[in-house]
């Protein structure tokens, strides 16, 4: 049994493109309004005019303290409830850690970790005081297993499964659901990093996927009646695993 989006207002980060476009435009046609958070004050502005009235902007710089702490009030002055909050914004280190820089380092941990922490914390008080609400954050199948050709990334997505199943136990008592999506490889930007051998060998054997499946499984976490929760949702390219 599902239930339905109808009149639901989401909040989705790194909502300008990729996965957090395909789930904006998957929860906008299952009725809910859709708060599109990106830095990208031109990228918003250019889909809002595309998807309608019930797409609202958010220009908020997750990586600039003041802008990110200020998220959650701003969106509030605007809409007059959260009942979902997607974190989705992240960035992804490939390769050896030897090649990378501490400025780099701190630049993803910062938008994959921080950032959603904080969001979660922002949000909170709030779907507690309503006594409901869902979190959904984008972690990672590399938040399952060691990834040796993105040891940083993964990490971060470590963290973020920890992260995740901690709040979800806090949250049982408060009628708060909180869950994640563990994608596999998908086609986005977030790919213009990985080693170059490493994503001709995903394109060559079919091991990438497309955005839309991520929406999908978002989709299926969001409209589980009230006393289901989905504590994971794995979903991967089938050829993934021969890599």
């Amino acid at each position: 049994m599902s239930d339905k989006l109808d009149g639901k207002i989401a909040v989705i980060t790194g909502a300008a493109s990729g996965i957090g476009l395909a789930t904006t435009e998957r929860l906008l046609e299952r009725g809910a309004t859709v708060v599109m958070v990106d830095w990208d004050a031109k990228a918003l502005d250019a889909q809002i005019a595309r998807l309608g009235d019930r797409a609202v902007a958010q220009v908020t710089n997750l990586l600039d303290a003041a802008s990110c702490n200020a998220m959650v009030p701003e969106i509030l002055a605007k809409v007059d409830h959260i009942d979902i909050l997607y974190c989705n914004a992240g960035s992804y280190i490939g390769g050896d850690l030897v090649d990378t820089t501490p400025e780099v380092i701190d630049r993803m941990l910062n938008l994959n970790v921080n950032a959603v922490v904080k969001n979660v914390h922002a949000v909170i008080p709030h779907m507690m005081e309503r006594k409901t609400g869902d979190i959904v954050v984008t972690c990672s199948i590399s938040g399952h297993f060691p990834a040796e050709w993105e040891p940083v990334y993964s990490a971060s997505k470590w963290a973020m499964t920890s992260f995740v199943q901690g709040m979800r136990r806090q949250m049982i008592p408060h009628g708060v659901r909180v869950a994640q999506v563990s994608p596999g490889p998908v086609v986005s930007a977030l790919l213009a990093d990985w080693p170059e051998e490493n994503l001709r060998k995903a394109k060559e054997s079919g091991s990438l996927m497309d955005p839309e499946e991520v929406a999908d499984a978002v989709e299926y976490i969001l409209t589980r009646k009230r006393g289901v929760s989905v504590r994971d949702l794995v979903v991967m390219p089938t050829n993934f695993a021969r890599m």
